[in-house]
């Protein structure tokens, strides 16, 4: 009699595990749903060749000849000083020859000693794309204020306002070390060609986490979303769960194309930190491709929470 009443009543069990499972899946996707993980953006450049390039002077030639001596075969000097011996002969066209012979010997020495050979003359240079994430306590309210301010008035269209935003960025988290957590820094090279694909996948990676870009200025272009604009129903209790849900933490992240080799620290502890933001931020604008700067979140009443740093953050280490 028992075995058939279990018998009985085991489909019954099975139906209400089954949709206890799905109830449970349900609810707790729709909890994730409810954060709104709004984001903000400020970013801008391009990945263009540098154009400077060394063209070498032309010499003048006196008239009747050249460098005060007379004749001179084709307007140009017989007579032609190389390292305190004159050379007789062979006409102008050999003259001018040894001088730009010289002349590029010269200017091979200069870019050796100044370092800078492949960055100045080449048409595909090295460039370095250095990531740098700093997570803090939520208590940092004003260092997301400074961000906004920062987003509405940068002036991202050019080399100096990138520089600029990117240099009040790092200072604006290098006032603030008591509310440093976690941290984490890379640093890619590429040659010029291959480089925005780099930093461009290093930037979606970043923006992907966000529900919503709430204010973004790239390239000049502001654009700022109404608050909870993707929660038109987040009146009652969802609401609720948005305004007043645990907000532990904020991540910004620096994102900086330059041009030419560069090693970031690797981040173990604040000393490190510091260097690398100092690193960062003391780009130069005529070097400096493109840069992203994003922080999450950036409404004032959204949430970011010690699970949603594990989860979207793993590379963050404790400072």
């Amino acid at each position: 009699m028992y075995k058939k009443l279990i018998s009985a009543i085991k489909p019954f069990f099975k139906s209400v595990l089954i949709v206890g499972l799905v109830l449970t899946l349900t609810l707790g996707n729709a909890h994730d749903a409810l954060a709104l993980r709004s984001g903000g953006r400020i970013g801008g450049g391009s990945f263009r060749a540098p154009s400077r390039t060394f063209t070498p002077s032309r010499p003048s030639v006196p008239p009747g000849g050249g460098y005060g001596y007379p004749g001179g075969g084709f307007g140009f000097p017989f007579l032609f000083p190389f390292f305190g011996f004159p050379m007789v002969g062979f006409g102008g066209l050999f003259s001018v020859l040894i001088l730009f012979a010289i002349a590029n010997f010269l200017v091979q020495s200069f870019r050796r000693a100044g370092g800078d050979e492949e960055l100045s003359y080449s048409s595909n240079p090295s460039v370095s794309i250095a990531e740098v994430q700093v997570g803090l306590l939520a208590e940092a309210r004003t260092l997301q204020a400074d961000l906004d301010r920062m987003a509405q008035t940068a002036d991202t269209g050019s080399e100096e306002g990138r520089a600029q935003v990117l240099q009040e960025a790092t200072l604006a988290l290098l006032r603030h070390p008591e509310y440093w957590v976690y941290a984490s820094s890379q640093t890619q090279q590429a040659r010029l060609e291959a480089a925005e694909a780099k930093f461009n996948q290093l930037a979606l990676a970043e923006r992907s986490k966000f529900t919503e870009e709430t204010l973004s200025n790239v390239n000049n272009r502001l654009q700022q979303a109404d608050k909870l604009a993707s929660l038109p129903e987040a009146e009652g209790t969802a609401g609720e769960l948005v305004a007043n849900g645990p907000s532990e933490y904020i991540v910004v992240t620096l994102l900086a194309a330059t041009l030419g080799k560069m090693d970031l620290p690797e981040i173990n502890n604040s000393q490190d930190l510091r260097r690398a933001l100092s690193q960062v931020g003391g780009l130069a604008s005529d070097r400096l491709l493109a840069i992203e700067i994003l922080w999450a979140p950036q409404e004032s009443n959204d949430t970011l929470t010690s699970d949603d740093l594990l989860a979207e953050y793993p590379n963050l280490k404790l400072v």
